[in-house]
C-alpha cells in the first residue's frame, strides 16, 4: 500500500515572501531505493511515484483524498513564523 506525506511547503531561504506556503502538498514516499546508474554515473530510481505530488488548498482536502484512494498517510506539523519588527535606526542604537 503506498504511503504518502501531507505537509505545507516551507518558506524558501532566499526569499522573504511566503508565496506558495499556504497550500498543502501530498507527496508519495519512496518505495524503491535509489541506485547508481553505471553508464552515466547519475543516481537513478525506478520509482515513478517519487516525481508525483498533489497540491490542495486545505489539510482536510488532502486527508480526504488520501482516505478515498486508500493511501496510508503521515501529516507533518506546520511551523509558524514570527516576524520581529525591525527598524533601520536600531542598527545604530547604543546597546548596553
Amino acid at each position: 500500500m503506498p504511503r504518502v506525506r501531507i505537509h505545507q511547503r516551507s518558506k524558501t531561504a532566499t526569499q522573504s515572501g511566503k508565496s506558495r506556503t499556504r497550500s498543502w502538498i501530498l507527496e508519495f514516499m519512496p518505495e524503491k531505493p535509489l541506485y547508481h546508474e553505471q553508464l552515466v554515473g547519475w543516481t537513478a530510481s525506478a520509482d515513478m511515484n517519487r516525481q508525483v505530488f498533489l497540491s490542495f488548498e486545505t489539510k482536510e482536502q488532502a486527508i480526504a483524498f488520501a482516505e478515498k484512494k486508500g493511501l496510508t498517510y503521515e501529516i507533518e506539523p506546520t511551523t509558524t513564523y514570527t516576524i520581529k519588527p525591525k527598524n533601520y535606526g536600531d542598527n545604530f542604537k547604543h546597546k548596553v
